[in-house]
């Protein structure tokens, strides 16, 4: 018999075997479940919404006389021209690198292909200023390529990264990885039976790549494009860094300099231009998830990791160029970094005599403000990470054992301010967090503490989709076993899902402290001063022209990154290790 303060909550597995919930239990449940949609709706849909409206609020009431004078404008158009220019180049770029790199890993037999697959990432993996330091500094007038040119032509200059090319360049090739990661996957379960039918029916290398590779790879090809298109429209400190100074606006960098430039009407104007760039974006992530959607139906395909061409004679030929390749687009530029880094002044030749360490000293001893924002990033990665991963880890772990229309709902309340560009983002928390209440402002803007909202609330994602990518390896058996015996909550964590969990929950944990720690787009609207960020000291160095210091500092960060995948490498290492002697 079930007392009057019990109640069946659920049917579960098979038989008439039932989860009983006291009805105090179940109101508990109940609120947290309310507090959280409450909190879901504050902190990730709230500032969205503001910034919606606001683009379309008036004096007088709602009006849409901000994008009317917005369109009207020539400035809007030439940006929105360049934009177009910009972010299609590059996602073309991006687009044949990642799919000759994709394929060279997937089809051919080139040696050291776990080490080449780890340096493919590396462009991504720098943030995108300080790969753009690097391209501007080795390309400079100053850089190794003049110094290469002067040797064969004294009046020869290298090609300017402050132009439409520049930017286009060093966009592709930090973004080409994406299509990289989405192609090589796709390439790898095609069958090859349908590949030696072509060809025994008489057709060529070219004509079966034609006719059967590219269609079929045509959905991983589609979606990484996409994602590079995205990731384009995103960035803000590759067009920040090489257009600013050379007159080359695109939407990411026009929202910036409207809302730095106030006036009465500044942030409306902002809010209509993010509202546009937020549109596109959107529209944008929808074309790429029916594409990834079209990559899923071919996740129960066997991959096949065997080459499929043998390079023969070629092949450490083949491999030292791809290795060439990748050594001229990441380490000769960051090499040229460090080496005008290095110089007592800029515009002096590159000798020992005008070798010093006197700009590291000054960043990191006679600046303070240079060590309040590696404090400032330092605590704010911390803290993001830890939130992220004990907030994001429980998220993720109900929307794959409670699936339903709520957590898919949550799902996408907290992938919302991940997917809108981050100064359309930063802005969203402005508006969001200047006066929560009307007539009441509780001195979160204009403080470190909405930097800290805006790091969890944009990278929370990330760590919930490394967390569903671990909990849906683990079968549930296991912890129904773990019931079973007797495990409370607490030991069912600590000793069964934790270790299994660890090595995906500390990938996802790494990215969203590394994403933290480098990241300028939301820093940018949002610093103020005493928390000015690392990206943000960087971006003023080199707005002021104190290219020696941005340089230094951002040599410091690819060693602090460096670093920091070694120790993830090695915890990766000693997991796998405990993981086989446990077996």
């Amino acid at each position: 018999m079930i007392d009057s303060n019990r109640i069946e909550l659920e049917r579960k597995g098979e038989g008439e075997k039932y989860v009983i919930f006291s009805r105090p239990l179940l109101f508990l449940k109940q609120v947290l479940v309310g507090l959280a949609l409450v909190l879901l709706l504050i902190f990730f849909v709230l500032p969205v919404g503001k910034l919606a409206v606001l683009s379309i609020q008036g004096n007088g009431g709602l009006t849409f006389a901000h994008y009317s004078e917005m369109l009207q404008q020539s400035r809007l158009w030439k940006t929105l021209n360049d934009t177009f220019v910009i972010i299609v180049g590059s996602s073309l770029v991006s687009v044949a690198l990642g799919v000759l790199a994709a394929w060279l890993m997937a089809y051919t037999d080139m040696k050291h292909k776990k080490a080449l697959h780890m340096a493919m990432l590396l462009p991504f993996i720098l943030p995108s200023y300080v790969l753009t330091l690097s391209w501007s500094s080795f390309m400079g007038n100053q850089g190794l390529a003049a110094q290469l040119l002067h040797l064969l032509n004294p009046d020869a200059k290298p090609w300017s990264m402050y132009s439409y090319g520049g930017i286009i360049f060093v966009m592709g090739i930090h973004h080409f990885p994406l299509v990289y990661l989405l192609t090589v996957d796709i390439l790898r379960k095609i069958p090859r039976d349908l590949e030696w039918a072509t060809r025994a029916s008489g057709a060529g290398k070219w004509k079966t790549f034609r006719l059967v590779t590219f269609p079929l790879a045509l959905p991983g090809l589609t979606a990484g494009g996409l994602l590079a298109f995205l990731a384009s429209l995103d960035n803000f400190g590759i067009p920040a860094f090489l257009g600013i100074p050379a007159h080359i606006s695109v939407l990411s960098t026009l929202i910036y300099e409207e809302i730095i430039g106030f006036g009465p009407s500044a942030f409306a104007r902002g809010a209509a231009l993010s509202v546009m760039l937020g549109m596109i974006a959107i529209l944008g992530t929808l074309l790429q998830w029916l594409a990834v959607r079209k990559i899923k139906t071919t996740d129960t395909v066997i991959v096949d990791n065997s080459p499929r061409y043998a390079l023969g004679r070629h092949r450490t030929s083949v491999t030292a160029a791809v290795w060439v390749s990748l050594a001229f687009i990441t380490v000769v530029p960051i090499a040229s970094m460090v080496a005008i880094s290095l110089k007592r002044a800029y515009g002096l030749p590159f000798q020992p005599s005008n070798m010093t360490i006197v700009n590291y000293t000054y960043i990191l001893l006679e600046n303070p403000k240079v060590w309040q924002s590696i404090r400032n990033s330092l605590t704010l990665s911390i803290v993001t990470l830890v939130i992220c991963l004990v907030i994001g880890s429980l998220l993720a772990y109900v929307r794959v054992r409670r699936p339903s229309w709520l957590t898919k709902s949550a799902e996408l309340a907290v992938a919302l301010p991940y997917t809108l560009p981050g100064i359309v983002f930063g802005l969203a928390m402005i508006l969001a967090w200047m006066q929560p209440i009307p007539g009441w402002n509780p001195g979160i803007y204009g403080s470190i503490r909405i930097l800290f909202i805006a790091y969890v609330c944009r990278f929370m994602i990330l760590q919930v989709r490394a967390g569903i990518a671990a909990f849906t390896q683990i079968d549930p058996s296991m912890e129904e076993a773990a019931h079973i015996f007797g495990a409370g909550f607490w030991k069912k964590w600590f000793f069964i899902l934790l270790p299994l969990l660890l090595p995906g929950l500390i990938s996802g944990a790494f990215l969203v402290f590394l994403t933290a720690l480098t990241e300028l787009t939301v820093s940018a609207l949002l610093w103020s001063s005493g928390s000015q960020t690392i990206g943000v000291t960087i971006f003023g160095f080199e707005q002021a022209g104190n290219t020696l210091y941005s340089t230094a500092l951002s040599s410091l960060i690819v060693l602090l990154i460096m670093a920091g995948m070694g120790l993830l490498h090695l915890i990766r290492k000693l997991s796998a290790r405990k993981g086989v002697q446990s077996s």
